[in-house]
């Protein structure tokens, strides 16, 4: 650490944010191309406004992990609901919230530890506080006590990604939001209000419904998940509704009021419909997530956002002004985990490697763990025909999972395969069911590498497995026509 009036530091690169893909571009910068780097990133668990800290990232901290360990949690439900099938005598333990958010918590510090050990192992100085930039090579960092430290750097890289956010309605102050939920002390003995149709909230009303709670799942548009195939959507609504999800589509809420500990009323209304309301125990609202941008220092140096407050980068992430980058969610591309680190390894091949490197966005495979899952890799069916020229051969296949038809829960697995007819190459995978995850893993592979339908035909699957159903789909579901210009 510097001392008062000593000269500022120098550095190759000052990343600010210790998300994943600030981690992975630090790293790479020091191992890889002996960059002198250092990462600022707030101690883990501060909170000041909408900053939440902690080496690891939204990723690691407050999304993607601990949220999967809670679904996990929740899964074990359902197997004590199955096991009867099998022989198993009927058994439903109690469940203890405070133990699994304990264990949650002890995992996440772990977690937290070796991002920070991983960063100084690879030679990165790791400064604790809020990075804000002087100017396009300067970083000042703000440390918890409120002493402040100046580095200079060739370049600085901006890796602070996003924070979630509410709907601006009256007594939104009374709604949690993600980061909250993983946090809370004990379920309500009354049921979840959870507001939103994207993952998060798709995800949480699994979790919650899952480890005992009542939950209702309330959203503008007539199915859950924007954005990813009709035919998806429609079989997780299915599915949300079988396993006791409560969904009001169509819907928003207005206001939240407060009563006392542990007991809202929430108005909510349709677009054409009159207002209606319902007593809670809990209002989630998963809304949505906005670039973290709020005292950087941007707009002094000149670096722009766009119009939804994300910075402005282009094909190698710059921003424009000389030296200064961003990767991550922070610039509202695609907001994965594994995306952001793609685009760290870019931003060190080309900014130090001498290698300019473009991110590969075409086939990013992802999942939504609701619970069955949901996973895709390429284009839906909505997408391709909006974007390819020509037949679209669609292939569906719903079946019963193997293991339900002893179980006998009322559940079915949906595949997909879009297949562009002229060249023959498979466009677009989606599953709904078991294990999609780590089904689709694969295929991304596949379609990474530009398979066609004959040589998915020409693999021999795994049997029995609910995977073989993707190399074993020879009858043609239906052909669309392509309404766009791409040729393949």
């Amino acid at each position: 650490m510097a001392t008062p009036g000593s000269a500022p530091q120098e550095f190759d690169l000052v990343t600010i944010g210790a998300g994943s893909g600030g981690v992975r571009a630090s790293r790479f910068a020091a191992q890889y191309y002996n960059a002198k780097v250092a990462c600022i990133e707030l101690p883990f668990g501060f909170v000041s406004s909408e900053d939440v800290g902690g080496a690891g990232g939204t990723c690691v901290i407050r999304g993607c992990v601990p949220k999967k360990l809670l679904v996990y949690g929740a899964a074990f439900n359902e197997e004590f609901a199955d096991a009867k099938g099998f022989g198993w005598q009927e058994v439903q333990p109690p469940h203890d919230w405070k133990t699994l958010i304990a264990n949650k918590a002890k995992e996440i510090s772990r977690l937290n530890s070796v991002y920070v050990n991983l960063l100084r192992n690879a030679g990165v100085a790791y400064y604790e506080g809020k990075g804000s930039l002087l100017d396009k090579n300067t970083v000042q960092v703000t440390r918890p006590d409120g002493s402040k430290e100046v580095l200079r750097a060739k370049n600085i890289l901006i890796a602070t990604g996003g924070y979630a956010t509410k709907l601006p309605i009256e007594g939104a102050e009374h709604a949690i939001s993600s980061d909250q939920a993983l946090h809370l002390e004990a379920l309500p003995d009354k049921s979840v209000l959870i507001v939103g149709s994207g993952y998060i909230a798709v995800e949480f009303a699994g979790i919650f419904k899952g480890l005992g709670a009542d939950v209702h799942l309330m959203y503008r548009a007539d199915k859950p998940l924007r954005g990813f195939d009709e035919e998806c959507r429609g079989q997780v609504a299915e599915n949300l509704t079988k396993r006791g999800v409560v969904c009001h589509g169509g819907h928003l809420p207005t206001k939240i009021v407060k009563h006392d500990e542990g007991h809202y009323t929430v108005s909510y209304k349709s677009p054409d419909g009159p207002e209606q309301s319902m007593e809670v125990g809990l209002v989630m609202m998963a809304t949505g997530r906005s670039p973290r941008t709020q005292g950087l220092g941007l707009e002094a140096v000149g670096v722009q956002l766009n119009n939804k407050g994300a910075i402005k980068v282009d094909e190698v992430s710059s921003t424009g002004v000389p030296g200064v980058w961003a990767i991550g969610d922070v610039t509202d591309r695609i907001n994965l985990t594994p995306v952001a680190l793609m685009e760290g390894m870019a931003f060190a091949k080309t900014a130090f490697g001498g290698q300019p490197t473009k991110p590969d966005y075409q086939n990013v495979a992802s999942a939504v763990f609701c619970q069955p899952p949901l996973a895709s890799v390429g284009l839906s069916e909505e997408q391709a025909i909006a974007q390819l020229s020509g037949a679209i051969d669609v292939y569906v296949s719903k079946f019963k999972p193997m293991k339900y038809t002893i179980s006998g829960r009322d559940e079915r697995t949906l595949m997909k395969l879009l297949v562009h007819h002229e060249s023959d190459r498979v466009v677009g995978c989606h599953m709904v069911g078991p294990d999609a995850a780590e089904i689709m893993q694969g295929l991304a592979i596949a379609l990474k590498c530009g398979a066609t339908k004959a040589q998915f035909d020409a693999t021999v699957g795994i049997h029995p497995s609910a995977a073989e159903e993707f190399v074993t789909m020879r009858t043609r579901t239906r052909q669309v026509e392509g309404k766009g210009a791409a040729k393949l």
